[in-house]
């Protein structure tokens, strides 16, 4: 600290510190404000990064929910049209394996005979 100029311990006008200390100080805050200023906009960047990858990944799971309807329909469709079948008479769908069956057997002795 420095005395005042009559030596009674009254510190100066600039707080006890001497000019060359004060500016030191001066020097170093404006460097923590800087390192400080530089990190915010590191940390305002990613944020936005953040941002736009969360709104394409949400676009990607809305356009995979609208795929997984669209297959949920066709599914739903197959299925009633299996129930449906097999609703029907037992000989009419007996028949229709026989036929193809001896259409697979038709064919497959036609490929040997003529290797």
């Amino acid at each position: 600290r420095c005395r005042g100029a009559a030596g009674d311990g009254a510190p100066t006008g600039n707080y006890g510190y001497t000019n060359s200390g004060y500016s030191v100080y001066e020097e170093e805050n404006e460097r923590l404000t800087e390192s400080l200023r530089t990190k915010v906009s590191a940390i305002k960047s990613l944020s936005i990064e953040i941002g736009t990858e969360v709104k394409n990944q949400n676009k990607l799971l809305s356009e995979m929910d609208n795929d997984f309807d669209s297959a949920t329909g066709l599914l739903g469709a197959t299925m009633g049209r299996l129930r449906r079948l097999s609703r029907g008479s037992q000989t009419k769908l007996l028949c229709y394996m026989m036929l193809f069956a001896l259409f697979v057997f038709f064919v497959t002795y036609w490929i040997i005979k003529l290797r």
